[in-house]
This record gives C-alpha cells, structure tokens and sequence, in this order.
C-alpha cells in the first residue's frame, strides 16, 4: 500500500505537531513546515518514532514564493502530495488600539494569507492529477471575535470567507479535490508561552481547554472522508451558533469576561520572547502549559464519529417502539 504523502505548515509545533504525530501512525511521508529550525528536528524525531517518515523544510509561510519552493520540494522528494494541511498561525494579545500598524499585517500574512498561499501551491500541484484534500485550520473565532485578539480573529473570519469563495470554485470547475475547514476550540498548544503580549498577566486559552491530540484526530478523519466543514469540541458548536442566535448577548458578555478569561493569575516575564517576527529558539513541543486543565477527549466528537451508527440504533429503538404501539391498538 502507497504511504500518503502529508505536507502540514506550522508543525514544529502545537497542533501542526500533534497531527504530524497522527498522521505518522498511518506510516505517512510528512514533510514539515515550519520557521524554527530546533522544533523541527524534535518534530521530524516524533513522527519517525510514531511509524511515519518526515522532512523537514524551514520557511516562512508569509512569503508565497517559499511555500511554492516547499511544494515543489515536497514532489521531488517525497511524491505526490496527497493531503496538504494550512496549521500555520501567529497572534497578539493586545487591545486593539494599541496594536501597531505592522503588527496588524504580520498577524494578516501569516495566519490568513498562509493558509491562502499553502492552499493554492497544494492546489497547483492536485489539479493537474484532478485529486487530493486541503484541509484549512480555522477557529471558532472565525465565526465569534473576542477582545485582546483582534487581528487573530480577523484573519480567522477571513479563512472561512476564501474557503468558501474557492469551495464553489472548484465544484463549479468540476476539480476533484476535497477543500475542508477544522474550527477548533481554545486548545493547550505552546503558543500561549510565545504569543506577544501587551499585559503583565500570562495569556491563556479562553473556555474548555483541549489537548492538541483532539484537534489532531479531527483532521486526519477529515482527510480521511473529505467533508466540508467540521466542528471540534462542543464548546466550538456553542460559540458559533450562540453568535448566529445572539450576537449582541456575546457583546456584552465579552466586554465582562473576555479579558480575564484570557489572562492568568502569573505574572508574565518582562524579557519572554516572542514569535511574531521570529521563531523563538529551542524545541517548545507539542502541548502548552495547561495540561491539569486540558481534555484530552471530546464527547461531541465522539457523537460525530459514530453518528451513523447511532442514528441506526435510534432509529431501531423508534422502530421498534412504534411497531410495538401498532401491536397493542
């Protein structure tokens, strides 16, 4: 049997990492993409003791003629590229008017125009052969923004607008490849010990925590079946449909708690690096520094994954139960 040939962006790292790590337990050829040197190399060792192969490859995925280059490198010597993954993200927990010009644009060329820029080069290469998946990371922040977030938020809506935008383009097209969309919850991921900060308090992830293992699963069945659009954790569902019935409730309820939920109690270290202009060196792993508070399993995914099977069960119990009342009349 072929190995799938996997490219993933961001994956020194966080949820790049975790799902490195997923994919590699199908023997999958991974080429990871990512600035920092020191992350890929323990990320490249991890998929390796997992039963996959990897690659590694340094690049900047702001800059769309390196992402082309990785594309291109990715053919040579790995293959066809079968799943192409857009992980790669950057933030800056500051109020809005505070936030500087360049600032603003580096978060747009990173966590947007990156996925837009990874997307395309996958796209170049699968519709020549008419196949492959690209699986884009979104975020229930792609549907909800929050304070202290404004630029993440706005480059996570801005995703969700070009997937659907090139979703239709592509049916209308009739080229056979799967565009799908993950949003993801507030998930345990090392970018909370690197995201650059304007406040003395540590950042750390809004709501339920998940592990970057749930994120993983979720996208390795997404490039499995191909599906538009997946949610993962119920806490992501929540978000987005409590912002469809009652935006204006979210309002409010955000201007009260959406900056201590976003802040710890620890104050932060005045000299902490940070990752906006440049990867912050050493290897930081996959999980951030909540793992007491982080899950490590999602019942609303579980539901998902045995839907088909559960609506057979019920429709057997609804059967059954009205059979049974024809019966008795």
């Amino acid at each position: 049997m072929k190995s799938k040939v996997v490219v993933i962006t961001g994956a020194s790292a966080g949820v790049g990492r975790a799902t490195a790590k997923e994919f590699a337990k199908q023997g999958a050829k991974i080429l990871l993409i990512a600035r920092g040197r020191d992350g890929l190399e323990g990320a490249k060792r991890e998929v390796e003791e997992a039963g996959g192969q990897a690659w590694i490859y340094e690049a900047d995925v702001a800059n769309a003629d390196q992402i082309y280059t990785a594309a291109d490198f990715a053919e040579e010597n790995l293959g066809p590229i079968d799943v192409w993954v857009n992980n790669a993200m950057v933030s800056v927990f500051s109020k809005a008017m505070e936030m500087h010009n360049d600032e603003y644009k580096r978060v747009t060329e990173v966590t947007y125009l990156g996925q837009v820029y990874g997307t395309l080069a996958a796209l170049q290469k699968m519709k020549t052969r008419n196949c492959g998946k690209i699986i884009l990371i979104g975020s229930a922040l792609s549907y909800r923004g929050i304070p202290l977030q404004s630029a993440y938020c706005a480059s996570k809506h801005a995703i969700q607008g070009f997937f659907e935008s090139l979703r239709a383009e592509l049916l209308h097209d009739q080229i056979n490849v799967d565009l799908s969309i993950v949003h993801l919850p507030a998930m345990n991921t090392t970018q909370f010990g690197w995201v650059k900060t304007r406040f003395q308090q540590k950042p750390k992830p809004m709501g339920r925590i998940f592990q970057p293992e749930v994120a993983a699963r979720a996208v390795v069945e997404v490039a499995e079946t191909g599906e538009r659009q997946r949610l993962v954790g119920f806490p992501t569902v929540q978000t987005i449909w409590g912002n469809k019935l009652a935006p204006e409730f979210l309002d409010h309820y955000m201007a009260e708690h959406g900056f201590s939920g976003q802040l710890t109690n620890e104050p932060e270290e005045a000299d902490r690096k940070d990752n906006l202009w440049e990867p912050v060196p050493g290897d930081q792993g996959t999980h951030g520094t909540f793992d007491k508070k982080a899950h490590n399993f999602s019942i609303w995914d579980t539901i998902h994954d045995h839907r088909k099977s559960l609506a057979l069960v019920a429709g057997t119990i609804i059967g059954g139960a009205v059979f049974k009342s024809l019966l008795k009349s």
